[in-house]
């Protein structure tokens, strides 16, 4: 039986080795999997988070409140599970440092991968704010910058706002959007010494700051070939997945309704068609929620037209006010029109 649970081991070992994204791992074992007893009190809590929540994560507890904010976001699921092993080390860590125990800062900077309009820029600031309050940053403030924000016009400019901007987001996070742009230049570009100051900046202020490099998947992890250093110094990386045509759908629907509008039946099935053809035609950069979000705000605008010419002198009822009918959603063009 040993042989067999030494095999199983071994075989769940390997495995892991050959998760990329996957570089911090919190595993969570029921009573049954555990070396140690715990009793059956660990045995009914096992049970209550496999039950809690379709992804195995607790449905009360301090966790309850950022779980909240992570069903408001669609999909996402390894995003969210990863998220949760974060918060469990950190939470684990303080229980360690609470008991006498050795609880050693851990290294939190990492890369998101995907394509636009994923939610790498919401789950930034959701950590941020995880992170401050797990007492890992004072502020939990989120920064955004990309290129143009780091990369000087002359010899000397841009390790001074780099550091500038490393300053600004001492306490929280600072987010570098389209980070694999730095390394474009070549040897003479201005964007390697933007890299070299970040990771100076990573080492100087050493739990200060969290500092997340994001951008499509295929040209972030050529970035990180440029520099054999750079990997290492990530250790937790996301992989963000595009949204399918069915949460798309979902998503949309969400943004009509925080805004108070209603998509017709009819609406719906157009919208679903479109997003399927865009999801075809644009099949490398295809923006998901940003896309749905254009969408949408373009269908607002044609119906406003549409109205005014229906009602030129009267304002029309309430429920038109809030319907977004079939000829209101358009394709978008080349030119954005």
């Amino acid at each position: 039986m040993n042989a067999k649970a030494g095999t199983s081991e071994a075989k769940e070992s390997a495995a892991a080795h050959k998760r990329p994204s996957r570089q911090i791992n919190v595993v969570l074992r029921n009573a049954a999997d555990s070396d140690v007893s715990a009793g059956s009190s660990t045995a009914s809590s096992s049970s209550a988070l496999a039950a809690g929540n379709p992804n195995g994560l607790p449905s009360s507890g301090p966790w309850a409140e950022w779980q909240k904010e992570l069903d408001r976001m669609i999909g996402l699921d390894n995003v969210k599970s990863l998220v949760y092993e974060i918060y469990a080390l950190l939470q684990i860590m303080q229980y360690r440092s609470e008991a006498s125990l050795q609880a050693q800062a851990h290294v939190y900077h990492m890369i998101f991968k995907g394509n636009p309009g994923t939610g790498k820029t919401t789950v930034a600031r959701l950590l941020a704010k995880l992170f401050q309050s797990m007492g890992l940053l004072a502020k939990g403030h989120l920064v955004e910058v990309e290129r143009a924000d780091l990369v000087g016009e002359y010899i000397g400019h841009t390790a001074q706002k780099t550091r500038e901007l490393v300053r600004k987001a001492l306490g929280g996070v600072l987010f570098v959007d389209e980070a694999y742009s730095l390394a474009r230049g070549g040897e003479k570009d201005f964007g390697k010494e933007a890299i070299d100051t970040l990771v100076k900046a990573m080492e100087d202020n050493k739990n200060q700051f969290v500092l997340i490099l994001a951008g499509y998947t295929s040209e972030i992890e050529t970035f990180l070939l440029t520099n054999p250093g750079l990997p290492s110094r990530f250790p937790i990386q996301m992989e963000f997945p595009d949204y399918t045509v069915d949460q798309l759908v979902n998503i949309a629907e969400g943004m009509a309704k925080e805004r108070e509008y209603t998509l017709l039946p009819q609406t719906v099935f157009k919208l679903r068609q479109l997003i399927a053809e865009e999801k075809i035609d644009a099949v490398y950069d295809f923006s998901n929620a940003r896309f749905v979000r254009n969408v949408l705000e373009r269908a607002i605008r044609y119906q406003a037209v549409r109205l005014l010419r229906q009602y030129p002198s009267v304002s029309p009822g309430k429920l038109e006010l809030m319907a977004i009918r079939p000829e209101d959603v358009r394709a978008i063009t080349q030119n954005g029109q």
